[in-house]
């Protein structure tokens, strides 16, 4: 076998094995995602929480899985067919694939004249392993314009669903995603300025020393706020507002249709920590001086899972939003506050 054809051929193996370990990893942890949710809000609450199902409650992922899949696949009469069942896959899809080119430690050369180590410009004769599934050098563009599809995924479930009440939610969705993706674009603009890239491994690379959190502590509020509206979490959930609209835009999906949209929230949770993480907390460096890099994954999941407990923290902490409020919040709150960090990073970045 020819060289080019031994590098294809590895590179499609390696892209499989990630890609897998991918799902693996984000399906186990949006199952003990809800796990921790129902424990802080037990603790919150001064309740035990789930115990009963394996030793400390465990097992109760395992048992709500199974409950999913021998649900009755109920669904209305009057639905469309094709989108009522393209929806939660969508929505599912869109989350998995948002995730795929984030990195969560440095490229290293597999070979070559560089040996094993970490990548620093080329290399020769060697393969680079990145641990992002797709690497591109417009990251962060690639991972916004795939999280934009759960728009349409959450308003296809409302308007298949031929129901007032889930058109209604997906009405609210449609205007709240779009509103605080506004926020959200801004706020991630000034750490783009900051490290003159879009490609994610490169804005790490640039908080060598000194976190962009630091240097941009409004872009990280605003990002991690609006974040929450993003993935419609409570103060921020109207989309699905139970005591209103009867959980939303997923009120007609049951079974496994439901713990797909079920399953994209959560893993949308990851994906903006993870973003925020590589953006403003400097990705898989260690946070402080003397601790070794190389548990670059390691720090990085940390960094993750303390972003995520702060979103719980908040669900189970604050109320929810009248509508007009949240928009109110969104259009003259959020983003005038992203111009005037993004007008502020532009003067220091060309003074600099």
């Amino acid at each position: 076998m020819s060289p080019a054809a031994t590098s294809i051929l590895l590179a499609v193996i390696v892209a499989l094995v990630k890609g897998i370990l991918i799902i693996i990893v984000l399906a186990t942890g949006f199952a003990y995602m809800t796990l921790a949710e129902r424990k802080i809000s037990a603790r919150i609450q001064l309740r035990l929480g789930p115990n009963r199902v394996g030793p400390f409650g465990l097992l109760q992922p395992a048992a709500d899985a199974v409950k999913l899949f021998l649900k009755e696949k109920a669904a209305p009469e009057g639905r469309d067919h094709f989108l009522y069942t393209l929806a939660p896959a969508l929505a599912a899809a869109a989350a998995l694939f948002a995730f795929s080119t984030i990195p969560i430690d440095q490229t290293i050369c597999i070979g070559g004249s560089h040996g094993a180590g970490p990548l620093s410009a080329s290399c020769p004769g060697g393969y680079p392993l990145h641990w992002d599934l797709a690497h591109f050098n417009v990251g962060l563009l690639f991972i916004l314009a795939i999280s934009s599809l759960g728009v349409y995924a959450i308003f296809l479930g409302g308007w298949a669903s031929n129901s007032k009440y889930s058109l209604l939610g997906a009405l609210r969705s449609s205007a709240q995603l779009i509103s605080y993706e506004m926020a959200v674009s801004f706020a991630l603009i000034g750490p783009i300025l900051l490290a003159g890239s879009l490609n994610l491994e490169t804005v790490v690379n640039q908080q060598h020393g000194l976190w962009f959190v630091f240097l941009q502590p409004l872009g990280f509020l605003l990002y991690f706020t609006g974040a929450l509206a993003e993935t419609n979490r409570l103060p921020f959930d109207l989309p699905e507002a139970e005591a209103e609209l009867v959980a939303g835009y997923h009120t007609e999906y049951a079974g496994m249709r439901f713990g797909l949209f079920f399953m994209a929230e959560y893993i949308n949770m990851i994906t903006v920590c993870s973003i925020a993480t590589v953006m403003f907390l400097g990705g898989w460096m260690a946070p402080l001086w003397f601790l070794p890099n190389w548990l670059g994954p390691v720090w990085f999941g940390a960094k993750v899972a303390i972003l995520i407990f702060v979103m719980m923290w908040v669900r189970w902490t604050f109320p929810r939003l009248r509508y007009d409020r949240l928009m109110q919040f969104g259009w003259k709150v959020l983003l005038p506050l992203g111009l005037i960090n993004l007008l502020i990073t532009s003067v220091f970045v060309a003074v600099r």
